[in-house]
């Protein structure tokens, strides 16, 4: 059947051999995000439990700590902290968000630091096509709004985000006197949210600009594409 809008110079049918992931000379390589500078914080202590886990399955974590990061808008890109985000960004092929639930939303500090993340190159997010998994912690019962709030936001961001997600009702409850996390299904469910990060960043290792580049956007030259989005705010 003719598709006389389609440009059929820029629509080449995806293949298997395509999709593949590509053999990389380092192993999976996870940053780690938490929202809150409380000295005991438990989106930190869960993100800490959820490093572990990834290191088990034989990844390589690091964690950024929002703790001195600047307001969006309060400093430049050159701030110390502002460039060692920057840096462990372009590092990562996955990622592991984890926010408290404040007033009903994710924390003013875990979404700063997603604030900083720039349109570095036109349309091209530093985040795109990078694997996420998302949990949350709760003061007080088991909810879901974080969770929900970042799924759109790692959407926005143009991640690949996983199906499972974690939320731990009563965290101050969860974790013992040395700060590890008790054995309980909340422990459980992030284990398979690790377990399934890490196969799915392994499904699409070295793929992230093809499984992300779009026949619309291929339409638009660079220098359209770049006017376009980053317009200033009326």
């Amino acid at each position: 059947m003719p598709l006389p809008n389609i440009d059929a110079d820029l629509l080449e049918t995806p293949s298997f051999e395509q999709v593949q992931a590509k053999a990389l000379p380092h192993p999976p390589r996870i940053l780690l995000l938490y929202g809150s500078n409380r000295e005991r914080s438990f989106s930190r202590l869960a993100v800490l439990e959820a490093g572990r886990i990834l290191e088990r399955f034989g990844a390589e974590v690091k964690i950024f700590h929002p703790k001195g990061l600047p307001l969006p808008e309060d400093a430049d890109m050159q701030h110390p902290k502002v460039q060692e985000l920057h840096a462990l960004l372009a590092w990562a092929e996955g990622m592991v968000w984890c926010s408290p639930e404040r007033h009903g939303a994710m924390s003013s500090i875990f979404k700063a630091q997603i604030d900083w993340i720039p349109l570095a190159a036109g349309a091209i997010r530093a985040t795109q096509g990078k694997t996420l998994a998302l949990m949350q912690v709760c003061g007080g019962s088991q909810s879901f709004n974080a969770l929900n709030q970042m799924r759109v936001l790692g959407r926005w961001m143009r991640m690949l985000t996983i199906p499972n997600q974690s939320s731990v009702p009563k965290a101050f409850l969860e974790f013992d006197e040395n700060d590890r996390m008790k054995p309980s299904s909340y422990y459980d469910r992030i284990v398979d949210v690790m377990e399934e990060l890490y196969k799915f960043t392994l499904l699409t290792r070295g793929q992230a600009a093809y499984l992300c580049s779009r026949y619309s956007e291929r339409k638009e030259s660079a220098a359209e594409l770049s006017k376009r989005v980053n317009q200033k705010a009326l």
